[in-house]
């Protein structure tokens, strides 16, 4: 039998819950500044996308590398440095006085957030050995991350109508306060009990492997395929071939590899990257439907959002509850039957819908995607032994950043080329005119501004119509993927029993390890 945690242990995952539903919010907030910032520091529009997406490059290229460190210095440890540098990048942004220290000081939030999640998360598997508790625990960490990120524009929208640009900075340091008091009392240590010399060789390959990637499937999102961006792609997977090879031959390699060799570890990390591949690129076409199409505020919009947001919490809560009584493999299929019937209800938005419809449907989404995101977090670092723990969460962290940006590459692409396919000009525009027009909704609709007369009306009628036949074929794709998706893993995690069965004696238990990993 596995140690109960206790009030201690639950007071902790109260501060890590807090902290990460702040910082999410700080993220996500920085959407809303972009355009208050940029007038303000007077940024170019390639300064404008540094500020944007340093931080999602350099966060993703250090997470494995920082899961590593945790399982080396110690995981409590590498918190709060993390915690204390994000503090401090987050004021340095705040009071940036031009874009060049703006962007410095966003990629040190990515360094220190490349410490936050993997560590966070080892920390949890630490706390709550026990199966059926370590569920649950993940599933409120989840819920608040997530709550955090929809909350985020809400939040940036109401301190934007107050404050200055930088006071959108600031939300996370309160958090990091909090935990850099509470930690040291409420968090264990944990560090590897022979720890292994940190290989700069594998570090500088890890690098060289998921920046060009990242920054190659964003670039196709933005421009289409193109040689920089496909050149990026491929540099990115022939340095992680040779990480990969290097990792195999050392004695204490930065990422074990052996992980790989599970079943339900592949699987689970493939359900999630598949799934944030999905829900992230769709999100985006949301919010432009609300937005654009359907013409709310940012803030109006945000609140549309608020029914998925409770439904997502909802669900990471319940997820864990009835794994205990239903296999994985079933919860997950079941949760993401419902998924793809919101996402049949997108098919059938139109351009004259309100916002009932739409948010519905990303509700019924988000509410099946549940037990997938927690069930398969909670195999991937349930799967690893403790000394590894601090790597499988890397590894979560860095499918769901590469699945976002893959998503927003294919999918993003393909809703481009469905918006162009389906746009029908009217008589009269400049090639000019046109060419804005065919680039994205939000182009054509400054374009049908500036016409007079019935020309801009129709421009903008035509316009929202592509844009939502294209968000109905996506949403439909994703449908059909996702439904694909459970079918697998219904074959692929069906010997996975549930946390109660692996609750029970030794005996049991041994046999729940095998089956993992097997």
């Amino acid at each position: 039998m596995t140690a109960q945690a206790g009030r201690r242990e639950w007071i902790g995952l109260a501060v890590l819950a807090l902290t990460s539903l702040l910082v999410s919010i700080d993220v996500f907030v920085m959407l809303l500044a972009l355009p208050h910032l940029a007038a303000e520091l007077g940024a170019t529009g390639t300064q404008q996308l540094w500020i944007t997406d340093i931080y999602g490059f350099v966060l993703a290229g250090f997470m494995v590398t920082m899961g590593t460190l945790g399982d080396r210095i110690g995981r409590r440890r590498l918190l709060l440095i993390g915690a204390a540098g994000f503090g401090l990048a987050s004021v340095a942004a705040a009071y940036s006085t031009s874009p060049g220290m703006l962007i410095v000081a966003r990629a040190l939030l990515g360094l220190a957030g490349a410490t936050l999640a993997p560590s966070t998360l080892a920390l949890i598997s630490n706390m709550f050995t026990d199966a059926r508790q370590r569920g649950l625990a993940i599933g409120i960490w989840l819920a608040f991350f997530m709550g955090g990120a929809a909350l985020g524009p809400i939040a940036g929208g109401a301190m934007l109508e107050h404050f200055w640009w930088g006071a959108a900075f600031l939300l996370g340091v309160p958090a990091m306060l909090l935990l850099l008091v509470l930690g040291p009392v409420l968090l264990p240590e944990y560090r590897a009990p022979v720890p292994a010399r940190l290989d700069l060789a594998s570090v500088a390959l890890s690098l060289a492997a998921i920046l060009p990637l990242v920054y190659g499937l964003k670039e196709i999102a933005k421009d289409g395929i193109g040689a920089t961006s496909l050149a990026a792609v491929l540099l990115g997977l022939a340095m992680a071939w040779l990480f990969a090879r290097r990792q195999r031959t050392l004695a204490h390699p930065m990422l074990d590899l052996n992980l790989f060799a599970g079943r339900a570890f592949n699987t689970a990390l493939g359900a999630m990257m598949t799934g944030t591949l999905l829900m992230g690129a769709l999100m985006l076409f949301l919010t432009q439907h609300l937005q654009l199409v359907q013409n709310l505020s940012p803030w109006v919009a945000g609140l549309w959002m608020l029914p998925a947001v409770a439904a997502s919490g909802i669900s990471f809560l319940l997820s864990p509850l009835l794994a205990r009584r239903i296999r994985p493999a079933y919860l997950i299929g079941y949760g993401l039957a419902v998924s793809v019937t919101g996402l049949l209800l997108i098919t059938q938005v139109d351009a004259a819908s309100g916002p009932v419809l739409l948010t519905t449907g990303w509700a019924l989404i988000n509410l099946g995607a549940g037990p997938l995101v927690t069930l398969s977090t909670d195999l991937v670092v349930g799967a690893a032994p403790p000394e590894r723990v601090g790597s499988a969460a890397a590894l979560t962290e860095t499918s769901g950043e590469l699945g976002f940006a893959l998503g927003i590459a294919i999918l993003g692409s393909l809703g481009a080329a469905l918006y162009r396919g389906a746009l029908s000009l009217p008589p009269g525009l400049t090639p000019a005119e046109e060419a804005s027009s065919r680039d994205t909704l939000a182009t054509a609709l400054a374009t049908a501004a500036d016409l007079t007369g019935p020309a801009g009306q129709a421009l903008m009628e035509t316009a929202r119509s592509a844009f939502t036949t294209s968000l109905n074929t996506v949403a439909g794709v994703a449908a059909a993927t996702l439904a694909l998706t459970a079918v697998l893993i219904a074959r692929l995690l069906r010997h996975v029993p549930s946390p109660a069965a692996a609750h029970g004696d030794g005996r049991e238990s041994g046999r729940h390890a095998s089956e993992l990993a097997g």
